[in-house]
């Protein structure tokens, strides 16, 4: 079994900028597709970011392109989002999620594993 435990995510003003980490355990994630989700209250979950299992090629949804960035060590088996000019719409909980039945890492791919999730809370 993967575990995923995400962190990092806290209370930052807008216009500042956050990394969160998420750390897998149980399985090298080096070949799987990585991704981060968002939700807030009412709202479904919401695609950000992935980076695939072979090539890392990286995408991301148009609301954070060119301010998030998406990548992983695989010596350490984490996947990082380095969030910067945040603002009030990117408060939400961020979720971790990782698929082992494809290599691609978008918002239709088939997530297998998730973690818990972490708040991040952007004050305006």
């Amino acid at each position: 079994q993967v575990q995923l435990v995400e962190s990092g995510g806290r209370l930052v003003q807008a216009g500042g900028s956050l990394r969160l980490s998420c750390a897998a355990s149980g399985r090298t994630l080096s070949n799987y597709a990585m991704a981060w989700f968002r939700q807030t209250p009412g709202k479904e979950r919401e695609f950000v970011a992935g980076i695939s299992g072979i090539g890392g090629i990286t995408s991301y949804a148009d609301s954070v392109k060119g301010r998030f960035i998406i990548s992983r060590d695989s010596a350490k088996n984490t996947v990082y989002l380095q969030m910067v000019r945040l603002s009030s719409e990117d408060t939400a909980v961020y979720y971790c999620a990782a698929s082992d039945r494809q290599r691609y890492a978008g918002p239709s791919t088939e997530y297998n594993y998730w973690g818990q999730g972490t708040q991040v809370t952007v004050s305006s």
